[in-house]
């Protein structure tokens, strides 16, 4: 016979969206979509992230983590990662760093954000209609915005919870 051995924890179980364009449509009320969160950190430590379009419906003029989008429907992880980095920062060449996964929630939607990490020193070209403008910041700066309405809420909550996994690539 043969021993059935359960592991410690279950195993995660990531969603996949439920339509093609998730950004595009409305999402049934407590739908849960995948997206993903890319990091930038540079050699001196500083963080880049994006000022919001004017022309976004969420949250539009706040600074926000580098790159964020949905995964589309039968995307993987790191794919969703590549498109929408080269769709917002024109970056591509890169080795992602999975950090986390955690469930963030609302008044307007309810995503499982899967958070990456990328470091070195690159060359970003934002791309006008996805992103405002773009800059390195340093920690400190960052810091002192917190609870201030500079950034989205969710950059806030996520850098609280990662600024000290990003220091330690470094």
């Amino acid at each position: 016979m043969f021993e059935l051995i359960y592991p410690a924890a279950p195993a995660v179980i990531l969603p996949l969206p439920s339509i093609d364009n998730p950004g595009d449509s409305p999402r049934k009320a407590g739908e849960m979509v995948p997206v993903v969160h890319l990091h930038i950190v540079n050699r001196e430590g500083c963080l880049y992230i994006q000022k919001r379009s004017m022309r976004k419906d969420l949250l539009p003029d706040c600074w926000d983590t580098a790159v964020g989008g949905h995964v589309d429907y039968g995307e993987s992880l790191e794919e969703a990662l590549y498109r929408e980095a080269s769709e917002e920062l024109g970056f591509k060449e890169f080795n992602p760093i999975y950090l986390k996964s955690y469930v963030w929630e609302s008044l307007r939607e309810k995503e499982l954000v899967n958070v990456f990490a990328a470091v070195g020193n690159f060359t970003l070209h934002p791309d006008h209609d996805e992103v405002e403008e773009g800059r390195y910041w340093n920690m400190s700066e960052i810091e002192s915005g917190l609870g201030r309405g500079l950034f989205t809420p969710n950059f806030e909550q996520e850098f609280r919870s990662i600024k000290n996994t990003l220091l330690a690539l470094l």
